[in-house]
């Protein structure tokens, strides 16, 4: 199986990356490990994480406030957002109903 990133989480992991770099340098660059290693432990085990909504999981990142958002699919994991964890929660639920389409997801849960 194969990660499939969404250019919207694609431009949020950007915006992380250049963030953190920004206060200190070569930090940005750990974050960009950290989410490597997210997404290795999602491939290993897809189904770990608990649910956060229907069909979507979120697999926290390690030493960063950050999860990514992702969804089991036949021919890879989707993933929909690389997402700050003290953001607005309506942002989650938007994105899930966006970019994943998954009405009424239920952002706010805690998991």
């Amino acid at each position: 199986m194969r990660i499939k990133v969404l250019s919207c989480a694609e431009q949020e992991f950007s915006e992380a990356v250049d963030y953190y770099n920004d206060q200190f340098p070569g930090l940005g660059y750990e974050f960009a490990v950290e989410v490597q290693n997210t997404f290795d432990r999602i491939l290993s085990f897809p189904e770990a994480w608990p649910p956060f909504s229907n069909r979507t999981r979120r697999c926290i990142i390690n030493r960063f406030p950050y999860g990514v958002v992702y969804q089991v699919r036949q021919d890879c994991i989707l993933v929909g957002g690389i997402m700050h964890m003290k953001r607005n929660p309506k942002r989650w639920q938007e994105r899930l109903e966006q970019v994943l389409g998954e009405p009424g997801a239920q952002a706010d849960r805690k998991g």
